[in-house]
């Protein structure tokens, strides 16, 4: 009876004496606000600060938020839901969860843990240069205010002046870019040195795991809140500001109209919530298992996509008011232009009056007036100049902190918010990498985990000086392109097909039930069913049409280019296209090798007979559990 009880209680056989004994072994959060500042922090980073109001900026503004919230509902939450349960029950990492399950899938955890070391390099070459604009941010005037004076101390840097003091610090001074990614260029030495020290603080932070990661995200989870808060204060009494807020949540209801718009809308929230990159799920691990993960899924998938919304408004407050600086400047210099040809009084043309007086001259005198080549001046062509990624937050952004009273520690500000929201995403990277090597027992006993970290974090430091060449903002585009976009699609989709159709779907219920107190309700049972994994694949095919329509292309940064300064669009080499398939690729092809890897293996032993578990394998043999 007892043992009858026992299995009741304990679902799907598991042995309570086993489970004890993995609970005691097997680290703990502190307490559950950090592993909900961690999760959140994991899942809340710089795609929520410049990709998010991009993507509402060129995607019809408020209409935007039509096809994001219905992928959040649909298949951002479930996916969440599903990561966590499945970690904290069976509280392992990626590689252990689905080894678990079923032998086939453990290509699966692989695929996570290839692409969660493949995101971490970059992601944390972005953290170097927010370091170095960070040490730059104290020089009054700030360094990208004014062009330099050339060699021969005569004039300006040409390149300088043919573009913006703001374009020449970030290509020039920076980045010190190549004309193409053909051409490498050499190590800048001081992206270098920013890239040691972020890769070093990285470490101090991850040093110990989650002992040393739950403290730490009192601080990087929290300070981007704080920081986002003064943000909006001080942006919305910029002039302008109101414009830019109009421009962002006036909804645009013909872009819905566009299939782009709701390809988009379900990959962002799929990336904003850092799903199958492995972090939430060894996160999870270590959670009792008597947690409410259910309640924890909408807590980091509401307060993410919240996040987003807010960041939103401060961001475009200040880009209303850069647009706004821009048109006055514009204006003035028309008004400067027309004072000097005809000769009129300086206080007779105002920015009131600029109008009334350019269409009677116009009238009066159109051909002087077209000899001047007076400059258009249009607030929405100012508004409609987006910029996503590092072109917002190291050009557009710091060309408006400029012109704002107490520039310094605005940019201070700004960029230690920058670091803090990456910091918090790249925890989740490396745990996602070190989790499982450490439950398939492939870190030697000999070495501490301490020292494991840090070669791990050398390995990763060494790999990524790629990206502090002259051609290095080229690869990182790449990388940035192809590991976190495709690899992530099919990883999620045999996750949630591992789950319900092999794990199978009762047998979750029953274990959520355990965990929680109550079964899944029905919106978690169609989604996780049918809905999600029909989106995932739709999602995945249309990523593949629009991939496959057109040869890929990039910006070049090219002063040798004859409309110089607009980007020389060029399309990749063919070596260079060949990379990019082989990043979408490399983590993916795991899941069918290691399928088929098994299934030989399968073979072997069944004709040379043997004991199997219920997957088919002999039940001692180490090396089925662990591939």
């Amino acid at each position: 009876m007892a043992d009858k009880q026992m299995e009741k209680e304990m679902p799907n056989g598991v042995n309570q004496m086993e489970e004890n004994q993995t609970d005691d072994e097997r680290p703990k959060w502190d307490n559950k606000v950090q592993y909900l500042l961690t999760c959140i922090g994991f899942a809340v980073g710089l795609g929520n600060v410049w990709r998010f109001p991009y993507l509402c900026q060129v995607y019809g503004g408020g209409a935007f938020l039509i096809p994001y919230l219905i992928a959040l509902v649909f298949e951002g939450l479930p996916l969440l839901h599903l990561e966590l349960a499945i970690g904290q029950r069976l509280r392992m990492g990626s590689v252990g969860v689905w080894n678990s399950i079923s032998p086939y899938l453990g290509g699966v955890g692989i695929a996570s843990l290839i692409v969660s070391f493949l995101v971490g390099l970059f992601y944390n070459t972005i953290l170097a240069w927010v370091l170095w604009y960070f040490f730059h941010s104290f020089q009054d005037p700030l360094p990208w205010r004014d062009c330099p004076v050339n060699l021969n101390r005569t004039g300006y840097v040409t390149e300088c002046e043919e573009s913006t003091p703001v374009n020449y610090f970030w290509y020039r001074e920076t980045l010190n870019i190549t004309p193409n990614i053909e051409t490498s260029g050499s190590v800048q030495w001081w992206l270098v040195v920013c890239l040691a020290t972020a890769w070093c603080l990285v470490y101090i932070c991850f040093i110990r795991g989650i002992e040393t990661i739950g403290k730490a995200v009192y601080i990087t989870a929290t300070f981007p809140y704080l920081v986002l808060t003064i943000f909006l204060v001080r942006a919305l009494t910029l002039p302008g500001a109101t414009e830019g807020l109009i421009y962002l949540f006036t909804p645009n209801w013909e872009t819905l109209k566009d299939p782009k718009v709701w390809l988009d809308a379900a990959t962002q929230i799929f990336f904003s919530l850092s799903l199958a990159f492995g972090g939430l799920i060894a996160f999870s691990s270590y959670n009792p298992q008597k947690n409410n993960c259910e309640r924890d899924a909408l807590i980091v998938g509401i307060i993410n996509s919240a996040t987003s919304i807010y960041a939103s408004i401060p961001i475009f407050a200040i880009l209303g008011f850069k647009a706004n600086s821009n048109f006055n400047d514009c204006i003035n210099q028309n008004v400067l232009s027309l004072t000097n040809a005809f000769s009129i009084g300086d206080k007779n043309i105002t920015m009131q009056n600029y109008d009334l007086w350019l269409e009677q001259l116009n009238t009066t005198d159109p051909e002087k007036v077209a000899d001047l080549q007076l400059r258009t001046c249009d607030l929405q062509t100012f508004l409609d100049q987006s910029a996503s990624g590092t072109g917002l937050a190291f050009i557009v952004f710091t060309e408006a902190v400029i012109n704002m009273p107490g520039s310094q520690v605005w940019a201070v500000l700004f960029f230690v918010m920058l670091f803090s929201l990456g910091l918090s995403s790249m925890f989740g990277n490396l745990e996602g990498v070190l989790t499982p090597l450490l439950d398939l027992h492939m870190v030697p006993s000999c070495i501490p985990k301490e020292i494991f970290t840090g070669l791990m974090c050398l390995v990763s430091f060494a790999v990524a000086l790629i990206f502090t060449l002259g051609s290095g903002n080229y690869w990182l585009e790449i990388f940035n392109t192809y590991v976190g976009s495709l690899p992530l699609l099919i990883i999620a989709f045999f996750e949630i097909i591992g789950v319900v159709y092999i794990y199978g779907i009762g047998r979750f219920n029953d274990d959520i039930e355990w965990m929680t107190g109550k079964r899944p309700n029905l919106y978690w049972q169609v989604t996780w069913r049918v809905i999600s994994p029909l989106m995932l694949l739709v999602v995945f095919l249309a990523y593949i049409v629009v991939q496959a329509s057109t040869w890929p292309t990039y910006p070049a940064w090219n002063p040798g280019y004859v409309d110089f300064p607009n980007y020389d669009v060029q399309p990749y080499p063919g070596w260079v296209f060949g990379i990019c398939i082989l990043l979408s690729t490399i983590s993916c092809i795991f899941i069918p090798i290691v399928a088929l890897y098994r299934f030989i293996g399968f073979l072997r032993r069944r004709v040379s007979g043997g004991s199997y578990d219920n997957h088919g394998y002999v039940e001692d043999t180490a090396t089925v559990k662990y591939f």
